[in-house]
């Protein structure tokens, strides 16, 4: 790498402004930092809520108001995400009424469940992203899992429906640890389990579309799981069923 990535080197690369070849250079360095990658996925749900939050809204031209600025602004705050907007329009002066809103529309459309699923699929599992073992290899991430989820951190064997495993990551969540497992077919097409502690917004089981991708999600026991890959790979749906135990 040419030279370290800065937080203006982030900021520019989350608002599309870097040249091809230090863009690559950034998503190599948020692959082999997890911990930043998690923090600028944050700074990525912040600018949406707020998109949602300010819809419709006739603000000012200034530059206290660019995308960079708010979200400087919003984690010098450092409060709970789900007060965010609200603070910021309020800060606005679009008053209290707005703020409420503001908040509602943040729980509902700027953090979505298994956006951290989402978010690590993209930079441990999309195309071209390099496969590796945390923690010294398959049997030393069976070992954490299980330390950490008990039975149902249980690596899963996929071999009979023509994935083998090809990749894991450590990660962690606010709730506590997390992990993603990266399978792999014979074409090379990928799909990745993801393993975090359950939440009240994880209680119940369904599935959302981001993108390209999909994510089944479900719970069993204190752990939520979500299955994520390509929408158009019909063995999501097929495994799925299977990985849940009720097909």
């Amino acid at each position: 790498m040419s030279e370290p990535v800065s937080e203006d080197d982030l900021h520019a690369w989350l608002d599309g402004q870097l040249p091809a070849a230090r863009r690559a250079e950034v998503e190599a360095w948020l692959r082999a930092h997890p911990r930043d990658a998690a923090r600028v996925e944050g700074w990525r749900c912040d600018a949406a809520a707020l998109r949602a939050a300010l819809a419709g809204q006739a603000l000012p031209d200034a530059p206290g108001l660019s995308p960079r600025a708010l979200r400087r602004r919003t984690a010098a705050r450092k409060r709970a995400r789900v007060g965010m907007a609200a603070a910021l329009v309020l800060s606005l002066g679009c008053g209290s009424l707005l703020g409420w809103q503001a908040r509602g529309r943040q729980e509902a459309a700027g953090n979505p469940p298994m956006a951290d699923a989402v978010a690590a699929y993209r930079l441990f599992a999309g195309d071209g992203a390099p496969l590796a073992f945390d923690g010294g290899g398959h049997a030393a991430m069976q070992d954490w899992l299980r330390a950490h989820f008990g039975k149902t951190g249980a690596i899963p064997d996929l071999t009979s429906q023509g994935y083998a495993l090809a990749g894991g990551r450590l990660l962690s969540t606010p709730e506590g640890p997390a992990a993603m497992l990266v399978y792999r077919d014979a074409g090379d097409a990928r799909i990745a389990l993801y393993l975090r502690p359950r939440t009240a917004r994880l209680a119940q089981p369904g599935e959302r579309r981001d993108g390209r991708l999909l994510a089944q999600y479900w719970v069993e026991g204190s752990t939520a799981f979500a299955l994520v890959g390509p929408a158009t790979d019909a063995a999501l749906r097929r495994l799925a069923p299977l990985l849940r135990g009720d097909a």
